[in-house]
């Protein structure tokens, strides 16, 4: 490699300063004069050959050109047609600017070789076949020369040249232009951020872009810290076929899953105006985009799908639709197989624009897989999939069905194969977090149980579908079926035509043993629920009433043997008569037991008041004791003040017996009181 970038643009610019001063069929021009649509060679020998590419005219001569170009020297000699004096070349990969390029090469005039010029002028070398054959040092080993030394050097000029790859397809890919810029940007992407020493968020350079190792003091800071996805923002510029080549290039490199990861759901956001992913603004720290910082240049890069199309609004929307169902198919094809690599719920929003657009149905199988893998993580919003196909419902219930499937699947996968459990998880479980934080199977469990009352609200779901989903997961899932109670009482709301025979059957998907207090209250009282199912949540409130006055009578025993009188389901249905299967006989008995222990209750209350009443009065009587004592008390003061004789003559004692014989008396019979 050269040792500077400026050497090596002045190498290559010495490469493709003209002809070289040994050829002898040099045509001395001042240069290329353009009037209206037309260009002209500056020389006073008159033009003899027209050459027209895309409806421009270019005035040339054919001596300068068939020196250089073998598709002239074709052209011109096998048409049989000496005065032969135009041709047309409306093929020409690059258009109009690369053959103007080509031109004064063949003229000799000096040419200014660029990161944005340089893949469209390699391909018009390339067709015009300019190769050393006819000429040392022609077109194309000047452009080899600097896209080698100078393109692939330079992380930025990468990137703009596969940028200008898009429309030289297939050419470009044929010479290897893409694969050869993908490898250098995929190179770089995964060395040591600490090599970087220049802006990396797609500003664009004030002079040509440094090289990759380029150590100038005019760049940044070399102690700058530099993010792990400080390449996304640049990436994400390309179009989705080069982004894919990219990728895939970067995944051969070795780099972390998660961060191809984030570099996708970064590029969706970009690409998928409906889709909106939490990593949006993943690599845009202390920056702005690509798109708004070129938008005032001529050669402007668009993060998104901005396209020209001839005819009406349907027209372009259907085209827009067919490139975004192809990003999609792209986007799915390269998410790496880890779990964690992406979001659980960018997964489902991918998803739900690839039903929308009607994406291939094996990428979809494939995309609802990876959601169940990782099905725990889901929210709510993100599961509320409209139903795109002919189906009545408003939602897609079947896709949640098949999810929570594959998540099911996923689960028994995991179990038996414990190394393939995920990182995230190992770390969840162990030490503390295991009793603290639930088991997925809990999660995915409250998540259903959470849809169903969303969905519940839709007169068109049916019975079948809201039953199986519900019992899609084991009984060991749930420890509460408050939810799945709030799901059923959703639905019989909405559904308020339902038959006897149809409520006791959406009622069996809920053990009524597992309802909270507060449930078994509201189910008491729901005039919804058939009645059988108000006695089995009553008659289950009563077990497990008594099995906790039980347990706590053993407990004060300190009798560690103790089992409780019904452990489960079971038990208790085979502690019941015949399971509430031999008719109304059974629950009106199950009923007047219950209403004897109210009776029992009530009159346990009235004695408790009783005594409590006793209590009052005799506090009463007591009060009323201590004021009168006071006031007798208060007596005997006023009469020593006011009689000149002191009290403890025996005159005033006869005076007052009764007085004296109460005041000695009434502390006595207080006492007395208290004791």
């Amino acid at each position: 490699m050269w040792e500077s970038e400026n050497d090596s643009i002045a190498v290559a610019r010495d490469y493709a300063n003209g002809v070289p001063p040994s050829a002898k069929h040099a045509l001395k021009t001042d240069g290329f004069e353009l009037r209206g649509n037309s260009w002209y060679v500056a020389t006073d020998i008159p033009s003899d050959l027209l050459v027209q590419v895309e409806g421009v005219n270019f005035h040339l001569h054919k001596y300068p050109l068939l020196s250089r170009s073998g598709k002239m020297n074709r052209c011109i000699y096998e048409s049989r047609d000496p005065d032969l004096n135009k041709i047309i070349l409306d093929d020409l990969p690059g258009g109009a600017e690369a053959f103007e390029l080509a031109a004064k090469f063949c003229y000799g005039i000096a040419v200014d070789l660029t990161a944005a010029n340089i893949s469209g002028l390699r391909c018009a070398a390339e067709f015009l076949e300019m190769t050393e054959d006819l000429e040392e040092g022609n077109l194309i080993f000047k452009t080899e020369a600097f896209l080698s030394y100078v393109v692939l050097s330079s992380w930025r000029d990468s990137i703009v040249v596969l940028k200008s790859c898009e429309k030289l397809s297939p050419w470009a890919e044929n010479l290897q232009i893409v694969r050869r810029c993908s490898e250098s940007i995929a190179w770089k992407a995964c060395a040591n951020p600490k090599g970087i020493r220049w802006a990396y968020t797609g500003k664009p350079p004030k002079v040509s872009s440094p090289k990759w190792n380029d150590l100038k003091d005019s760049s940044p800071s070399r102690n700058q810290l530099v993010p792990p996805d400080w390449w996304f923002e640049d990436v994400s510029i390309l179009r989705i076929d080069h982004f894919v080549r990219v990728i895939t290039a970067i995944k051969v490199k070795g780099m972390r899953f998660e961060l191809i990861g984030s570099s996708i759901m970064h590029y969706s956001s970009k690409w998928l105006p409906g889709l909106v992913t939490d990593a949006t603004n993943a690599g845009d720290e202390g920056s702005t985009s690509t798109t708004s910082n070129t938008s005032s240049g001529s050669n402007s890069w668009k993060g998104g799908l901005h396209m020209i199309v001839a005819g009406n609004k349907e027209d372009h929307s259907a085209i827009q639709a067919k490139d975004q169902r192809m990003i999609i198919e792209s986007l799915i094809s390269i998410i790496p197989p880890q779990k964690d690599c992406v979001s659980c719920s960018f997964l489902l929003k991918l998803l739900r624009m690839a039903n929308m657009l009607k994406v291939a149905p094996a990428l979809v199988t494939e995309l609802e897989k990876r959601v169940g893998m990782q099905f725990e993580q889901a929210a709510l919003v993100d599961l509320l999939i409209p139903s795109y196909s002919k189906s009545d419902t408003m939602y897609d219930v079947d896709l949640i069905q098949r999810l929570l499937e594959h998540f099911l699947v996923q689960e028994q996968t995991e179990i038996s194969s414990p190394s393939r459990q995920s990182f995230s998880d190992k770390h969840m479980y162990d030490g503390s977090q295991r009793g603290v934080v639930p088991n997925a199977k809990m999660r995915v469990a409250r998540l259903v149980d959470s849809y169903l009352t969303e969905v519940a609200r839709d007169r068109n779901l049916s019975l079948t579908k809201f039953q199986v989903l519900a019992e899609a997961l084991p009984e060991s899932a749930r420890t509460c079926d408050d939810g799945l109670y709030r799901a059923i009482d959703s639905y019989l709301k909405a559904h308020p035509t339902l038959t006897e025979h149809e409520r006791k059957r959406l009622c069996r998907v809920m053990d009524c043993q597992k309802l909270s207090i507060d449930a078994c209250m509201h189910a008491a009282q729901n005039e919804r629920l058939p009645l059988r199912v108000v006695v089995q949540v009553l008659f289950s409130e009563q077990v497990k009433i008594s099995n906790a006055i039980a347990n706590s009578s053993l407990k004060e025993a300190n009798d560690s043997q103790f089992q409780p009188l019904v452990t489960n389901r079971k038990t208790l249905l085979e502690a019941t008569p015949q399971s509430f299967q031999e008719g109304w006989a059974t629950a009106k008995k199950d009923i007047n037991t219950l209403k004897f222990e109210l009776e029992s209750m009530k009159t346990k209350y009235l004695e408790l008041q009783t005594e409590m009443e006793s209590l009052q009065r005799q506090c009463e009587k007591v009060t009323k004791q201590k004021q009168s004592s006071a006031w007798s008390s208060g007596w005997k003061k006023l009469s020593k003040l006011t009689k000149i004789s002191t009290l403890e003559t025996p005159e005033n004692e006869s005076q007052h017996p009764i007085i004296a014989e109460q005041t000695k008396k009434v502390p006595r019979r207080w006492r007395n009181s208290i004791s």
